[in-house]
């Protein structure tokens, strides 16, 4: 009987864990509505300035005045590299942060053996842990976003603020975005994207009017790329934290109707086991009346 009592409890349990998982599944499946729609309406925008500034980047002579956003560091190399990871601040959401983190680890093991300096600007709180264990003391600030419950820009703008700060005062030479970018419920492409200095247009993506080409700017080139350049930072920011909140509802969805349908299949073989223990225990007692009745 101690038998059918703890598998009862076990089914009570199983049964409880999936009401949990299928009211996390919904809850998820309402959000993410709203975070889809709030990734793909922001990519083109976010898109195209990428694109303007790939294509400035190819085409603009580059200068000891150049904006450091633009021309790099200065410093003739690209020693020192900071990579922001974006993830989340809460779990359950399968793999998700775990895939955004393993992609951040292979370019800093990359650029590592490549002689490189490697630091990690963490933007969440689940990223921190495995990188705080393998990189320890290459955690230059580590930024909480669980405050946040919807995504704003004034929140990527103060990211992008605090990251152009330590670029041009700290010696970073380049700077590297991870974050996953939204295809499907399913499907979330973990993403690296350079954003400081703005990288040179791939061999063929621009117009063959060479790199030292003239450009004509009114009111005036300096004014321009003052407000352009860290404006692109933050809207590619921006991007990320809108592609990884839509990621991360729709990992989580995904992860909890698998959570919802493991319970179930559980539920199932518990509650077989608990009838054959329980027809066991009956017959057992049958056959103890019965032999009792037959010595009478």
């Amino acid at each position: 009987m101690a038998s059918l009592k703890a598998l009862k409890g076990r089914i009570a349990s199983v049964k409880s864990t999936q009401k949990i998982t299928k009211a996390m599944k919904m809850v998820a499946a309402a959000k993410l509505r709203r975070a889809q729609q709030a990734a793909e309406s922001g990519r083109p925008y976010a898109q195209r300035l990428e694109g303007v500034m790939a294509s400035l980047a190819g085409r603009v002579v580059i200068g000891p005045q150049s904006p450091k956003l633009l021309a790099g560091s200065g410093s003739g190399n690209d020693q020192t590299h900071l990579l922001v990871v974006c993830t989340s601040d809460r779990g359950l959401a399968g793999a998700f942060n775990s895939n955004i983190v393993r992609a951040a680890r292979r370019a800093a093991e990359d650029l590592q053996r490549q002689g490189k300096t490697v630091y990690f600007y963490l933007v969440g709180r689940k990223g921190r842990a495995v990188i705080q264990r393998l990189y320890p003391k290459q955690i230059v600030h580590q930024h909480e976003t669980g405050h946040i419950k919807q995504v704003s820009f004034a929140d990527a703008q103060a990211i992008a603020n605090d990251i152009i700060d330590r670029y041009t005062t700290d010696g970073v030479d380049v700077v590297h975005l991870f974050y996953a970018r939204f295809q499907s419920a399913l499907v979330q492409e973990p993403t690296q994207q350079q954003i400081i200095p703005v990288p040179m247009p791939e061999a063929g993506g621009a117009p063959a009017t060479g790199a030292t080409a003239s450009v004509e700017y009114e009111p005036d080139e300096e004014d321009i790329l003052a407000t352009l350049l860290p404006r692109n930072v933050a809207i590619q920011i921006f991007r990320a934290m809108l592609e990884n909140a839509a990621s991360e509802q729709g990992s989580r969805m995904t992860a909890m109707d698998n959570a919802t349908r493991n319970a179930g299949d559980m539920i199932n073989r518990l509650t077989i086991q608990y009838n054959r223990t329980r027809q066991a225990a009956i017959t057992t007692e049958l056959v103890e009346i019965i032999s009792g009745a037959e010595a009478l």
